[in-house]
């Protein structure tokens, strides 16, 4: 029979000390950090097939060897520092450059470093050898300056010193999937980012979808340029013309509701890269002076801009028969003017886009008793109206043309509408033309003035006619400014 021997703890003679101890399930072997474990044979075997052997935290080995790996230090370096063999470090140069210095070099050392921030092309990392130690041969300091570059250094010899052993000259980053971009007014609606522009700006593309070809690129837009003022005489005044209005929905922008001038398909496309975009909004066409002689047309809008895409600004309402007064062009054309005999109105979708980016401003209809029926400014869908027959005493005004209505912000919103005609002033009981959905502004009567086209809708301004009521000695309205929308699917 095999003998044994039956204990639960082997103790020390001299303290009583634990040499073996047997707790539940865990055995203690040793008696103290100052008591060394000396196992002497051929081979010793720890742990078991299949089983885990751990060191201590806070413990150390010897004797065991490198297998060319490092403990990664998760915490990153931003200041000069010594590095310890064994271990590797994120170096962030992303505030200023520093160094890092090498320990000294014994047989097996290994130390490696990498860029965290990308930024070891403008904010390089100077590896110091210790002493006289060499780095690759020579005993000089080594500069990385690549961007995202990582090393890893061994030690060898006396000759060679430290030599590199593994380089990376990028960091490997994941794809992005969406567009990721700054700039303007950003709100979302559930997976879509909307970068909204009330005035100058930039939309900056800082990553664009790697993956599933160039549609997750292509951005929605809305782009409307400065609606223009109406026109101002002694008897009465045009309605100032809309802003352009361009619109495109692109395929992985959502499906919300466009207007019928939508660019998709057919009109302009535009496909993002990573660069900055500069944003213009066209400002409102100014009001001029209160009415007089002369009498004084109305002032174009400014136009508005993203990348490819630029819509003009409405056309001035017009002031008289005669140039340079009459209505002018633009996105949408400035209301005609005329008196004893009819004048156009100002031609929309100019210069011409496709689709088209307004209509023409409503004419004059003079009639044969010299009185002066002025036409509506042009919206961006309906062209402005025009006021024809014979009205003794005076006619009304024309009303402006509609503009459209896109939701492309999330809920719907009209734009581009063109301002109201004044009524001839001589008729008490005539009344100024309708603003035209979208921002237009409304004309003068003898018992009101007019009004401004809306800001940030690109809408025309309404005309005026010359004072005859101490209800109405204002100038013609000013045009509305122009607003540019951005969207695109983000996550």
């Amino acid at each position: 029979m095999t003998s044994k021997i039956k204990v639960d703890n082997i103790n020390k003679v001299s303290d009583d000390s634990n040499i073996i101890k047997k707790c539940g399930t865990t055995t203690t072997i040793g008696s103290g950090a100052s008591n060394p474990i000396v196992v002497d044979g051929s081979a010793v075997t720890i742990g078991r097939c299949g089983g885990t052997v751990a060191l201590a935290s806070g413990a150390t080995q010897t004797g065991f060897g490198r297998t060319g790996t490092v403990d990664w230090q998760t915490t990153s370096k931003t200041a000069t520092f010594t590095a310890v063999s064994g271990e590797g470090y994120f170096a962030n140069t992303s505030g200023s450059a520093f160094n890092m210095n090498l320990p000294a070099g014994s047989a097996g050392a290994i130390v490696s470093v990498a860029d965290y921030a990308e930024t070891f092309n403008s904010n390089n990392l100077t590896i110091v050898p210790n002493g006289t130690d060499k780095i690759g041969s020579q005993n000089e300091n080594a500069v990385l300056n690549t961007k995202g570059q990582s090393v890893t250094l061994v030690y060898v010899d006396g000759t060679q010193g430290w030599i590199n052993t593994m380089d990376s000259t990028s960091n490997v980053t994941g794809a992005p999937l969406f567009i990721c971009a700054s700039g303007g007014t950003e709100t979302t609606s559930g997976d879509y980012k909307i970068h909204t522009f009330t005035g100058p700006g930039t939309f900056t593309v800082n990553a664009v979808a790697a993956v599933c070809g160039p549609t997750r690129n292509n951005v929605s837009y809305l782009v409307v340029a400065g609606g223009a003022s109406g026109g101002s005489t002694t008897i009465g005044g045009a309605g100032g013309g809309a802003g352009g209005f361009r619109e495109y929905r692109a395929p992985l922008s959502g499906c919300y509701s466009v207007s019928p001038l939508n660019g998709n398909p057919g009109g302009t496309s535009i496909t993002v890269t990573a660069q900055a975009y500069p944003i213009a909004v066209g400002a409102g066409g100014a009001s001029g002076p209160a009415p007089g002689n002369p009498s004084v047309k109305g002032n174009p809008g400014s136009v508005s801009t993203f990348d490819t895409v630029t819509s003009a600004g409405g056309g001035g309402g017009a002031a008289d028969n005669c140039a340079p007064k009459r209505a002018d062009p633009g996105g949408s054309g400035g209301g005609g003017y005329g008196a004893s005999g009819t004048n156009a109105g100002g031609t929309g979708n100019t210069p011409p886009t496709s689709p088209a980016q307004g209509t023409n401003g409503g004419p004059a209809g003079g009639n044969p008793s010299n009185y002066a029926n002025a036409g509506g400014g042009g919206g961006a869908i309906c062209a402005g109206e025009s006021i024809t027959g014979n009205f003794p005493g005076g006619g009304p005004g024309g009303n402006g043309g509609n503009g459209a209505t896109t939701s492309i912000t999330a809920s719907p919103v009209a734009y581009a509408g063109g301002g109201g005609a004044s009524a001839d002033n001589r008729a008490a009981s005539r009344t100024g033309g309708d603003a035209g959905t979208g921002g237009g502004g409304q004309g003068g009567d003898p018992t009101r003035g007019p009004t401004s086209g809306t800001a940030n809708t690109g809408g025309g301004g309404g005309g005026q006619h010359g004072p005859c009521a101490p209800n109405n000695v204002g100038p013609a309205g000013a045009g509305g400014s122009g607003i540019v929308v951005i969207r695109y699917k983000f996550q």
